[in-house]
């Protein structure tokens, strides 16, 4: 790791040395973790990170992609995971917990946001739980990335990932413990949104039909990257995202 990478992450509150401590070497143990245009992540700046999400063991890798790309990772997840102790250190490390299906939710927009105007890095999974297609394509996506993306000045990367889902099949809800399971990254150019970022100064309300056309932008690019990474075509249709998670769905974004 290189001295250049470490000074660009900054102070490292110890909360985020303890998730680094336990997240570094089960991802090193799990994955064999391969990046494509990692290096598009930028030393420093605020930057929205969107990803399908095909695994509760995402973030896992992800955090890595991050770290390892000179970045301190900051996940949108649901209020679940930041029940006792544990949920302590991650609200301590920065992390931020999203009580989905309520009003609550838009508090967590609100500090993601304010965490983006601060110059950090926020991870978001746009679809808000693992797609529940069967052949593990992005599914429908919910809006608060979108807001995110309009409201803020960061740098959006697309980032399509397969591979975790080997480990842990969500639909078939098992557990597969292998030792270095292959799982790739690809990060895509950044998403030109500055015409609607434009029409939002300019007046334009952030309304139900912008932050669907914003979605669907961002999603079309992941969509795609995960084809590249695949080597074959993504279907046409997308997948209807569920109501309500199920239970042990941990992880997840703003809806």
């Amino acid at each position: 790791m290189s001295r250049s990478k470490w000074r660009s992450r900054g102070p490292i509150p110890f909360a985020l040395w303890l998730c680094i401590v336990v997240v570094h070497p089960v991802a090193s143990l799990l994955f064999r973790l391969r990046y494509r245009g990692a290096e598009r992540i930028p030393p420093t700046g605020p930057v929205l990170l969107v990803a399908n999400h095909v695994s509760v063991l995402d973030p896992l890798a992800c955090a890595r992609l991050v770290f390892d790309a000179g970045r301190m990772p900051h996940f949108l997840a649901k209020e679940a995971v930041f029940r006792g102790p544990a949920g302590t250190i991650l609200r301590a490390a920065g992390q931020i917990p999203v009580a989905r299906y309520s009003t609550a939710a838009r508090g967590a927009l609100a500090a993601a946001e304010a965490d983006l105007r601060a110059g950090n890095l926020v991870v978001v999974y746009p679809e808000g739980s693992v797609t529940r297609d069967p052949g593990w394509w992005p599914m429908q996506a919910r809006t608060g990335a979108a807001h995110l993306a309009l409201t803020t000045d960061a740098l959006v990367l697309p980032v399509a990932q397969w591979g975790p889902q080997r480990v842990h099949d969500y639909h078939a809800k098992k557990f597969h413990p292998r030792f270095r399971t292959p799982a790739d990254y690809l990060v895509g150019e950044p998403i030109d949104l500055s015409a609607l970022r434009a029409e939002v100064r300019a007046g334009r309300t952030i309304d139900a039909e912008l932050l669907r056309e914003t979605t669907e932008l961002m999603m079309y690019r992941v969509r795609h990257q995960l084809a590249e990474l695949r080597g074959e075509p993504a279907p046409a249709a997308v997948h209807p995202a569920p109501r309500r998670e199920r239970r042990g769905d941990l992880t997840g974004t703003a809806a």
